[in-house]
């Protein structure tokens, strides 16, 4: 497996959103973040040297099983939250890559609250307009905030 193989692989599951966050980082999402999406894996474009190469959701029930192969160490920042994190792609044979990362998708469908969920039922139109609508009310949230802090920042 490597980060391409991986991409593929990921994108073909149900609900998958890919985004680019964090430097060089392809952060995978079960449902669009602006709908209450959550992410589930983070692919370490980068040097990937410190922190792994591949970071998921691993579940409290693997969580200490995944661990004990040489190159997995938890996570960091999100080991409280049962991630993962593998040093190299060597961690695991190919197959063993597509279950977990399959694992780790539906564990985090499993904790979407209802609402979300029926979102991601919605019908691909429905869904795209949602999302539309959210990233727009987000945008105006953000900028009232910038608006305040600004306002603040001269009265002070």
């Amino acid at each position: 497996m490597d980060a391409e193989r991986a991409r593929a692989f990921l994108l073909t599951l149900p609900h998958v959103v890919e985004t680019q966050q964090w430097g060089d980082n392809l952060v995978f999402w079960v449902g669009d973040k602006a709908i209450g999406g959550k992410m589930f894996v983070l692919l370490d474009l980068g040097s990937g040297l410190s922190k792994g190469v591949v970071s998921f959701s691993a579940g409290p029930e693997r969580f200490n099983e995944l661990l004990e192969l040489e190159g997995a160490i938890p996570a960091p920042y999100m080991a409280r939250i049962h991630w993962v994190a593998a040093e190299h792609w060597g961690v695991l044979r190919n197959a063993e890559w597509e279950k977990v990362l399959t694992a780790a998708h539906a564990i985090t469908l499993g904790k979407l609250p209802p609402k979300v969920r029926r979102a991601l039922l919605l019908p691909q139109r429905e869904q795209k307009r949602l999302i539309v609508e959210r990233r727009r009310l987000l945008a105006e949230r953000e900028a009232a905030k910038k608006a305040a802090a600004a306002k603040v920042r001269k009265a002070g």
